[in-house]
């Protein structure tokens, strides 16, 4: 496992107002990250990943046999920052029957007749599955802030949208958030933090590889050269939204066996921390268990 004090430094405290630009999106993370080395801190990264795949499918088991809460991991990040990837492989030892992935794209004419968390309600895992939304309901807090011309869309009366208005919709969040935790869901979001840099390098890359050109669009460069007011959004929203009950981790995203490491450790620590235990049989069952021996035997 990856250390407590390693981790704290992704974590976003709750009430903190922070500044993307002070959280490092390399591997350099410490001094004695560094002094490390590159290739020493990949080999750990990739045990760690190897350790937390296997404790997740043993946590996976036993979340599902308790059935009392649900795991909603949300996935935030500019493009080419490595969603897909990281839910590919953080997930590559779970049981696809426990698990469900949603990829929320434009939103229809029916989402837009309901409220913006409308959608998304409608696809939170159910007691005993771990639920990955890979973008969220904080696109509105997000591309719709970078691009408020999309709120004539959702047909709000009455409506202001200045700094007040931005308040109360991370307000409706947190409310939302703070609902499904006393509930029983554990909700874990994560901010892939990928350098304006290294977005440039993975761009040109599907540009260069025909295997990757499908990845590519033209809206890509379109959302990048909103870089800047993409940074500030995210600064407010995760200082607005990062609370005790529903963290938020910015994580280094500009190479990917960081990224993978560090959110299979978030997601299997806090899985092992609940208070899981296999269903207990009762007196009753344990006889019908014995009867069901006693026919079989005698087959």
């Amino acid at each position: 496992m990856i250390r407590k004090d390693i981790i704290d430094l992704f974590r976003v405290p709750a009430g903190a107002t922070i500044r993307l630009k002070d959280y490092n999106p390399g591997w350099k993370q410490t001094e004695e990250m560094e002094e490390l080395g590159k290739d020493a801190l990949k080999e750990k990264a990739r045990k760690t990943l190897e350790q937390n795949l296997a404790d997740l499918t043993q946590a996976q088991d036993l979340l599902y046999a308790d059935d009392r809460y649900a795991v909603l991991i949300v996935l935030q990040a500019m493009d080419a920052a490595g969603k897909d990837g990281t839910i590919k492989h953080v997930m590559s030892g779970v049981n696809p029957q426990g698990c469900q992935v949603f990829s929320f794209k434009k939103p229809s004419a029916e989402d837009l007749d309901h409220n913006f968390l409308w959608r998304y309600m409608r696809c939170l895992p159910e007691r005993g599955r771990i639920g990955i939304f890979n973008r969220s309901y904080y696109e509105d807090v997000l591309v719709v802030k970078v691009h408020p011309e999309l709120l004539a869309g959702q047909r709000l009366p009455g409506q202001k949208f200045g700094k007040r208005f931005w308040r109360r919709r991370y307000q409706d969040i947190n409310a939302f958030e703070r609902h499904l935790v006393r509930n029983g869901t554990v909700i874990l979001k994560f901010f892939l933090n990928v350098s304006k840099e290294e977005q440039k390098k993975r761009f040109l890359e599907r540009l260069d590889r025909p295997d990757k050109n499908w990845k590519f669009s033209s809206s890509d460069l379109a959302e990048r050269a909103h870089w800047g007011r993409y940074m500030r959004a995210y600064s407010d929203c995760l200082s607005a939204t990062s609370t005790q009950w529903a963290p938020w981790y910015v994580v280094p995203a500009d190479r990917k066996w960081i990224t993978r490491a560090v959110v299979a450790d978030v997601v299997t620590t806090a899985i092992r921390s609940l208070d899981l235990k296999y269903p207990e049989v009762t007196d009753g069952q344990r006889v019908r268990l014995a009867e069901a021996r006693r026919q079989l035997s005698a087959e």
